[in-house]
């Protein structure tokens, strides 16, 4: 007897040799998409608040790519679905790449219109770069499920924090090529893009979602009597789905709320874009840095506790950025790195709520959906952000997030009650 599912010639049949062998691939292409993705971010807003005149739309770039992730989130979930994780996302991050591309024209052409359907396209990185934490955990044991997303996730991080402070050179790069100089680092967002879409197509194999199905059927073949192989009956509730989508619905809203509008008012201060794409990284880096360790509290002291601590460290940035004097980019950079934090401790809690609980027969579908509705919180946030900023302040808009961040706290208890 051997405990090794069957595979197709070629494959590697040993799970756990497999898994490393993902786990690697997925860490080098998110090292290039955390650079794509970093682009939009840093100088989406100031790229529409140059062309269009105006702050109360510089939300827009982030509501568009956002949206345009909720889209390429449903796609990509119904491709891996139907043919695994490998095309699913090599589709998503060339989708990425052709939207950096559309900026790019865009902004030569100074033509707002053709800007704000490139981002949408665009978002389809966003999109895609999320949903390879659930190709991380499909082959994961239960009780390392949290931390195969967060290795995932922390490999972002090296991508994510050169990718905005790449922005000097990047203008500088922008400049010799006869291109606006905000529309540089989407130069470097489509290279990363597509060289993340080749990683996944050239050596994303086995297709992870593939061989988990393999592994679940050899195993109920070898023992059809246990109904808990690889499940959890704990996370298996019935509001399993829905506190792990809200957890990751309000962590999405209130982060890409507050950091739209950090470069633009910071931008609003004097300082310079190079200053914003420092507090921007630093941001990123929160993001995706402290995900090993998460993952390893998540795994050892449950999904409810770091769910619960998500929402009181993004109420913390709040605070923080309400606070913080426009002209002070080191306390803005600390409200940025808790916010960062909150994000990831709300992401990885969730995302392992989300995969315990769903099936591997539609679990790719369900995570797609799921991330639909993490994108629409992402847009909602950010066209919302820069209207709010325009009729208020931003220091309103840090308060209103870190206080609707609270949220968090009734919903996972009273899950944790009825558990």
């Amino acid at each position: 007897m051997t405990n090794a599912a069957p595979t197709a010639p070629g494959l590697i049949s040993d799970p756990a040799q497999a898994q490393r062998r993902i786990l690697r691939v997925l860490v080098a292409s998110q090292i290039l998409s955390g650079a794509g993705l970093a682009a939009g971010v840093t100088v989406g807003a100031l790229l529409a608040q140059d062309m269009l005149g105006t702050t109360s739309l510089a939300g827009l770039p982030s509501a568009l790519f956002t949206a345009g992730s909720a889209l390429t989130a449903i796609t990509v979930g119904r491709i891996s679905q139907a043919r695994g994780r490998r095309p699913g996302l090599a589709t998503g991050y060339l989708t990425g790449a052709i939207g950096s591309a559309g900026v790019i024209v865009a902004a030569v052409l100074d033509t707002p219109v053709l800007l704000f359907l490139a981002l949408f396209v665009y978002g389809a990185g966003t999109a895609t770069n999320l949903q390879a934490r659930y190709a991380g955990a499909d082959l994961a044991p239960p009780g390392h499920r949290a931390r195969a997303v967060s290795t995932v996730l922390v490999a972002t991080t090296l991508g994510g924090v050169a990718g905005p402070n790449l922005a000097a050179p990047a203008g500088t790069l922008a400049e010799h090529l006869g291109i606006p100089q905000l529309a540089g680092l989407f130069v470097i967002s489509g290279a990363a893009y597509a060289l993340a879409a080749l990683v996944l197509a050239l050596w994303l194999r086995p297709d992870p979602l593939l061989l988990a199905r393999t592994v679940a059927r050899a195993k109920e073949a070898d023992a059809a009597t246990d109904p808990a192989a690889g499940g959890d009956t704990d996370t298996g509730a019935r509001g399993g789905v829905v506190l792990g989508a809200l957890v990751m619905i309000l962590t999405q809203l209130v982060m890409v709320a507050i950091m739209t509008m950090t470069p633009v008012h910071m931008h609003d201060h004097g300082h310079s874009t190079a200053a914003s794409g420092l507090v921007i990284g630093i941001h990123i880096g929160a993001m995706y840095l402290p995900s090993p360790l998460t993952g390893w509290l998540v795994d050892r002291y449950g999904r409810m506790k770091i769910a619960a601590a998500s929402g009181t460290t993004l109420l913390a940035a709040g605070l923080l950025a309400a606070a913080a004097p426009g002209d002070s980019v080191a306390l803005l950079a600390l409200a940025l790195a808790l916010l960062g934090l909150g994000w990831n401790f709300g992401l990885v809690s969730g995302t392992a709520i989300i995969t315990d609980t769903v099936p591997l027969a539609t679990r790719a579908k369900t995570q797609g959906l799921v991330d639909v509705s993490i994108a629409i919180a992402g847009a909602t946030g950010g066209i919302t952000s820069g209207i709010m900023v325009a009729a208020t302040s931003y220091p309103a808009l840090a308060l209103t997030g870190g206080a609707l961040s609270l949220a968090l706290l009734p919903a996972v208890a009273a899950t944790a009650h009825r558990r």
